[in-house]
């Protein structure tokens, strides 16, 4: 009974319904409702002026509902009048229930008159509350409109219903609370009462029982109001017009307003609209009990939910826990690295203090002895040591010039952690339904009309298919070692043409790329096998090499005027294979002390070649204006070879040579050196390592 409450309430006070009339629109308002939310319109719009002016409007329009209503353009609360120039501009206001209605256009009528009989001001239109459809009122106003009686009989019934407390009326004292009812005997029964004065057998067994409130219903505790026509107040309903869908009474008949209408007897329709709707009702108790039934199987499904979700949960966090301890074993690996990498500077630097603390030691000695010598008054005795004292203080001022007070390590870890495709995968983590929610872009297709090699580098282009409808966000290229390896990441970004330097030298690489955005990755393109250059072709680069070098011959002829030693490196680096070039002296004058080899990146520029752990390098031996000096960086066996005229010095300089080389020479004193690339290992060098 508590869920039709709400069909029994006003949508305009919010209260139940108080002789309510049915709208044309079949919506129910209060009749004292209606008529605060009536709404004046200009004299010239009345149904009287249209009539005048030759429209031919008749009494009855406004039961033509698609003729006279319109739907509010925005819900402002505002009506709309069809076939009428201008609308009023009420401002509307909200009722209990959250509809939008009118307030009264007029001064409420005089109290002495009720509702029914109060004058309706002339040209009124009212809208309905829910549908906002509107409606000019003609000259009877609201009486026009028919009373539902129907409705009023079932208010009064839920009404008292509610408001008497259903006890049993068989008890003798206090009586208590009824239980049940019966529909035979219409008696309340508590269940005393009726174990005692109704058993469930005999004539009584095939009673039926059912719940208080559903008896309370089914009482008629008012008697029904009779409905009177709203035309001729005095008559009853008798008969209905099947085509207006409404009860008439015999003075309509008689007037002839329904004379080409299908006509039925009253009591007819009656019934036949009960079974009508008492069908409807079947298939609407249908639906009901399957919304019970919905109902509990959403309520079962809340708490599956629920206990499917702490399951998940607990695998979701074992999950990411894993990700996080193999993070944390990896973050351990590297802070060894780190370690060992801060124990060695440690250690070059405190060998480097170690050295500096004896020299300086030494120094000082020398220079407090030669004070005391300055002391001595004997001229004779002192030109006798004069010249040595002077040779030993010259050659302790150019050890300390030659880089001795420079660091041989530098405070920055030569260490980058690439952690970009970690945080990408750490990003892209999703659960497989939501990836594919939407596609992962197309498979990228390489141009191999743009893709090359260069000395040791490789210049790869790649596009999207001409017909894919899914963008990519970025690109992965992704290249192997070289040797047939496993593939590794060598570029992630948004750019379709990547250039990968630092490859080894005749070496076969395979290269493969693949797109990706929010939903995933694409899948990989066709490998394209790129072959690098057999022999290296460089010259020195400007950028790396100390401001005091000047360049000529395209950057493949450098000299120093300093009397310092400055350091130049070549442009390409070597970490595998075997390489072979030359560089010909063309100045040697101011007894300069050149020095040709190899070094690392990071080696020191103000320092003669060799002088720190960076540099391997030859410096003595034959080195005249003319020489020409070959340098073989064999790192497949891990060893440094030096020739000068074609001549090797010795077996091996240089053995346990490991990791990323690049050719480079100091100079000092004008001398001027020229590089020669692109030579081919020496011959007896290549058949003994084919023998060995």
């Amino acid at each position: 009974m508590e869920e039709m409450e709400e069909e029994l309430k006003c949508p305009v006070c919010g209260s139940f319904y108080r002789e309510p009339i049915i709208l044309p629109c079949s919506h129910n308002i209060c009749q004292a409702c209606a008529r605060n939310i009536l709404v004046q319109t200009p004299e010239s719009e009345s149904p009287q002026s249209r009539r005048a002016s030759g429209s031919g409007v008749s009494d009855y329009d406004y039961l033509d509902l698609d003729k006279m209503s319109l739907y509010s353009e925005a819900d402002s609360g505002y009506g709309s009048y069809g076939g009428f120039a201008s609308a009023p501009t009420t401002p509307c206001q909200k009722s209990p229930n959250g509809v939008r209605v009118f307030p009264p256009a007029m001064p409420p009528p005089p109290t002495h008159l009720s509702p029914a009989l109060a004058p309706v001001p002339r040209n009124s239109c009212i809208t309905c509350p829910q549908c906002h459809r509107s409606l000019i009122l003609d000259d009877r106003g609201l009486r026009g409109f028919p009373k539902n009686r129907v409705l009023e009989g079932v208010i009064d019934r839920y009404q008292q219903s509610k408001a008497a407390a259903l006890k049993c009326q068989l008890c003798e004292k206090a009586p208590k609370e009824a239980t049940v009812m019966c529909e035979q005997c219409d008696v309340f029964y508590c269940d005393p009462c009726r174990l005692r004065c109704h058993p469930p057998r005999g004539p009584l067994a095939k009673h039926r029982l059912v719940p208080p409130a559903q008896g309370r219903v089914s009482r008629r505790l008012s008697p029904r109001k009779v409905s009177t026509c709203t035309d001729h107040e005095l008559e009853n309903h008798s008969m209905y017009c099947v085509q207006c869908k409404m009860p008439v009474c015999y003075q309509c008949l008689e007037e002839g307003k329904h004379s080409s209408h299908e006509v039925k007897a009253l009591g007819a329709m009656w019934k036949l609209h009960k079974s009508q709707l008492s069908q409807a009702l079947n298939g609407l108790s249908d639906r009901a009990k399957e919304a019970k039934e919905f109902l509990v199987q959403l309520r079962n499904m809340v708490q599956q939910i629920q206990e499917n979700s702490v399951e998940f949960e607990a695998c979701l966090v074992a999950q990411c826990d894993a990700l996080i301890d193999a993070l944390n074993r990896r973050k351990a690996q590297l802070l060894a690295r780190v370690n060992k990498e801060h124990e060695h500077k440690l250690k070059v630097v405190r060998d480097q203090i170690s050295h500096c603390t004896v020299k300086l030691r030494q120094t000082t000695g020398l220079m407090e002895y030669c004070l005391e010598v300055i002391k001595e008054n004997d001229p004779s005795g002192f030109l006798q040591i004069s010249d040595a004292l002077i040779r030993r203080v010259h050659l302790t001022e150019d050890q300390w010039g030659k880089g001795t007070l420079t660091p041989r390590m530098t405070t920055d870890f030569d260490l980058s952690l690439d952690n970009s495709p970690l945080l990408q995968s750490i990003h892209q983590l999703d659960f497989v339904q939501m990836k594919a929610s939407s596609p992962v872009p197309a498979t990228p297709i390489l141009q191999l009309e743009e893709c090359c090699t260069h000395n040791n580098s490789a210049t790869l282009s790649w596009k999207q298919p001409p017909l894919s409808a899914v963008p990519a966000e970025g690109y992965i290229l992704e290249l192997d070692d070289g040797n047939g390896g496993q593939f590794r990441e060598v570029y992630v970004g948004k750019e379709t043409m990547c250039t990968v330097d630092g490859l080894h030298f005749n070496s076969t690489y395979n290269a493969r790329v693949k797109a990706f955005n929010k939903t995933g990755v694409s899948q990989y393109s066709k490998t394209l096998v790129l072959q690098t250059s057999e022999v290296a072709w460089f010259a020195f680069d400007p950028g790396s090499a100390h401001s005091d070098i000047i360049f000529s011959n395209d950057n493949l002829t450098v000299t120093c005027s300093s009397y310092d030693d400055r350091v130049v490196l070549g442009k390409t680096g070597f970490s595998k294979g075997v390489h072979y070039w030359e560089l010909t002296v063309d100045r040697y004058d101011n007894h300069p002390d050149p020095a040709f080899g190899v070094a690392r990146m990071d080696v020191m520029k103000d320092v003669m070649l060799g002088k720190d752990d960076k540099a391997w390098a030859i410096t003595e031996g034959g080195i005249t204006k003319g020489a020409t000096i070959g340098v073989l960086l064999d790192l497949n066996r891990k060893t440094l070879t030096f020739f000068i005229n074609d001549e090797q010095q010795g077996p091996i300089a240089f053995e346990n040579v490991e990791g990323l080389f690049f050719p480079a020479v100091s100079l000092n004193r004008n001398v001027q050196v020229t590089l020669h690339t692109g030579l081919p290992v020496p011959d007896f060098y290549s058949s003994r390592a084919s023998i060995a």
